[in-house]
């Protein structure tokens, strides 16, 4: 079947990519509702199930999950979905142009405690040489993240917050809860080069690989060591909200390998949190790295591969990949 030529607005953006994106913020905004009501409709708490990855569900997740996951595949512009929450990738409609990877809810050990939540996706080209009538599979999903079309993330905070990016920079947006609108509030948002924040969960200091190790040790010697200057740590246990905070004023955050999990060193996944996080950074003239390349470079080889992230403030990055390359 002949594919039709995509109709842009003036800002060289797909209307059927707006409209998708406007699909997702409506998910959100139920998403943003549940998520203030808490324990007063009773989403809190975890349920006696696993994802894909053996991790505990919340009812929250699920929950949000859920509204993604219907809202997307009934939207007429989707053609399959991938989630952190579902073993394989489910189908939408055939004439979908475009695939959705997202994390429903990221954060979800901050849920119970009234801490920072967010919801990241990725958006992605059905492959231009996929018939239309034969099923999506999840080799059509591993895609290197430069072949995203857009991606972003709603962080759940004291105010709604849409950072979106359609490659061609970063804009934020803020849900206006008296008539339900995201509306614009910075556009061309930057990442500081230099930077005086890391954001490293240092609980698992003795888990990391040596060259991780003498970065942050050097870095916790402030002035008088070898970095010359004081570094303040911050850790919110949500990428949503350190990539959040690194786009607001600078940083580095990183999420690296555990030497002591053989089967499972790394923690952060590729498709729906690395790739789009990376993009969102680079848009905004950050680095992102896993140590050894650019994230957005990898080819992917399974569904819900995770990868170790160094991402952030470019010359914090490069001084960071040099202790890497040492």
């Amino acid at each position: 079947m002949r594919r039709l030529a995509p109709v842009l607005r003036e800002d060289g953006v797909e209307l059927d990519l707006i409209s998708l994106i406007r699909t997702i913020l409506a998910a959100c905004k139920d998403i943003s509702f549940r998520v203030g009501q808490a324990d007063l409709a009773g989403v809190l708490g975890s349920t006696l199930d696993e994802n894909i990855q053996g991790e505990t569900q919340k009812k929250l997740d699920i929950l949000s999950n859920q509204l993604l996951k219907d809202m997307l595949l009934e939207s007429g512009f989707v053609r399959a979905i991938a989630s952190e929450e579902e073993d394989f990738v489910v189908e939408g409609i055939h004439g979908g142009r475009f695939l959705v990877a997202f994390d429903p809810l990221d954060g979800s050990s901050n849920i119970d405690v009234n801490s920072l939540t967010g919801t990241i996706f990725s958006i992605m080209p059905v492959p231009a040489d996929k018939p239309t009538d034969e099923p999506i599979t999840e080799q059509d999903f591993l895609q290197p993240g430069r072949n995203q079309v857009a991606a972003g993330y709603v962080m759940y905070g004291p105010s709604t917050i849409l950072a979106l990016t359609t490659g061609k920079g970063v804009k934020f947006y803020t849900l206006d809860k008296t008539h339900g609108s995201f509306l614009l509030t910075q556009e061309a948002v930057t990442i500081e080069e230099e930077t005086q924040e890391f954001a490293i969960n240092s609980s698992n200091q003795h888990k990391w690989e040596i060259p991780m190790q003498r970065y942050i040790r050097d870095i916790l010697d402030g002035k008088q060591g070898i970095r010359g200057k004081n570094f303040n740590m911050r850790w919110v246990a949500c990428m949503v909200g350190d990539v959040h905070r690194i786009l607001c004023r600078g940083g580095i955050f990183t999420y690296p390998a555990h030497t002591d999990e053989v089967d499972k060193p790394f923690k952060l996944r590729l498709l729906y949190e690395a790739n789009p996080m990376g993009l969102l950074i680079e848009q905004a003239g950050g680095l992102i790295s896993t140590g050894s390349q650019n994230i957005l470079d990898i080819q992917p080889t399974e569904l819900h591969q995770r990868v170790p992230v160094i991402l952030g403030s470019k010359q914090e990055v490069l001084t960071c990949l040099d202790y890497h390359n040492y």
